[in-house]
């Protein structure tokens, strides 16, 4: 795939032929202005939770979507008439998460392979499919990379389920194994390889929606068979209709991701002097308490409470909302404590919508063990 600026990524089905803090605001009321997406164009929906990309890149021929703002779109119109044994003509489609370093805020993501595990990662989305003489898929497209962030490819591996297709369409690759069961769910799995992994399950019995599909399952399954890696991470998820021909009134009607904080089990501490105790807590809050949408600095502070220095550790603020989810989060890297000597690290999080969020602080070691978590404190958005 050749990676447009701020579009969507394009699935390895677009490529048979060779060839995206804050939390989630309340969605916007019906009356809000219906924007109009076409070509590349994109726009962050549902307060910046999301990012909608119509993604045209296949056809030159008439494509666009509407959404009013919300985690929402419809292809209003489309004039898309490629070959089905070829590449579609693009992949109208919504996501969370980074994509070609274009990042949705508050999204939990990335989170390491080895770190998910059941809840950790859940999605729900419900679509309308107009059938007929339309050729298309609905399909989740849900990206790895080899590091926490890339600005361009992810080169770890192209993840797919398609729930349901019409016409005579199929993934990129070969099948590989037929009528498996993962998660609860049946799937015909397939394979191929183009300069990364791309590995798809296709639900044997087609559906328009699904409700808390818990991602653990199928990313377990790929481990499982060799195509992703536990060191790797989860960086993306993005679901839409990859679309060969016609797909006029093809929808998104409500979508949702959610991504918990599951760390792995630390690694055993190798032989050596006890890790320095951390004292951590909430400082200054500004504006305290604060509005829904508004930049908001919260500082927590770290001292370090031995007599022994302590050096390469990292420095973690988390807020988390009523439920435990994490939010929003920002690390420090390579920072170097003195005996009592405190950091005030600030985070610019722009607050969510109303109510009572926690403020926790985490120290991990140059290993990336974590050596001490603690709450430090709460924030009020009202």
């Amino acid at each position: 795939m050749t990676p447009v600026t701020r579009a969507l990524a394009l699935p390895a089905a677009l490529l048979a032929a060779g060839g995206i803090l804050a939390v989630c605001l309340p969605a916007a009321p019906a009356q809000a202005a219906t924007t109009t997406l076409c070509n590349s164009q994109t726009a962050s929906v549902d307060g910046s939770a999301y990012t909608i990309g119509n993604n045209e890149w296949g056809s030159s021929a008439h494509e666009c979507v509407t959404t009013n703002g919300s985690a929402e779109f419809k292809v209003a119109s489309s004039s898309l008439h490629n070959a089905t044994n070829g590449a579609p003509g693009g992949y109208p489609a919504i996501y969370k998460g980074c994509h070609w370093g274009a990042c949705t805020t508050g999204s939990g993501l990335p989170v390491q392979v080895s770190a998910i595990r059941a809840g950790t990662v859940t999605t729900s989305w419900s679509t309308t499919q107009p059938g007929g003489r339309n050729d298309y898929n609905v399909a989740y497209d849900i990206w790895f990379n080899k590091t926490p962030a890339t600005g361009g490819q992810p080169n770890g591996t192209e993840l797919m389920i398609w729930l349901n297709h019409n016409g005579p369409v199929q993934p990129f690759g070969s099948k590989i194994a037929s009528g498996v069961s993962v998660g609860g769910r049946g799937y015909n799995v397939w394979y191929g390889k183009q300069g990364w992994n791309t590995v798809t399950y296709t639900m044997t019995a087609g559906t328009t929606s699904v409700r808390n599909l818990d991602l653990q399952a199928v990313v377990a399954d790929a481990v499982k068979r060799g195509y992703v890696s536990k060191s790797w991470y989860l960086i993306d998820v993005e679901a839409g209709f990859e679309v060969w021909q016609g797909g006029a009134g093809l929808a998104t009607n409500s979508f949702s991701v959610t991504a918990k904080a599951s760390r792995p089990p630390s690694a055993p501490a190798a032989p050596a002097a006890p890790a320095p105790a951390t004292s951590i807590s909430r400082g200054a809050v500004s504006p305290d308490p604060t509005t829904p949408g508004t930049p908001t600095n919260v500082t927590v502070d770290f001292r370090n409470t031995r007599s022994s220095a302590a050096s390469g550790l990292t420095l973690v603020t988390e807020v988390l909302n009523a439920a435990g989810t994490v939010v929003g989060s920002r690390s420090w890297t390579g920072q170097d404590l003195a005996p009592q000597q405190t950091l005030n690290e600030t985070y610019g999080w722009t607050a969510g919508k109303a109510g009572t969020y926690t403020v926790e602080g985490l120290v991990r070691s140059s290993s990336g063990a974590t050596l001490q978590q603690a709450k430090a404190g709460t924030i009020t958005v009202k």
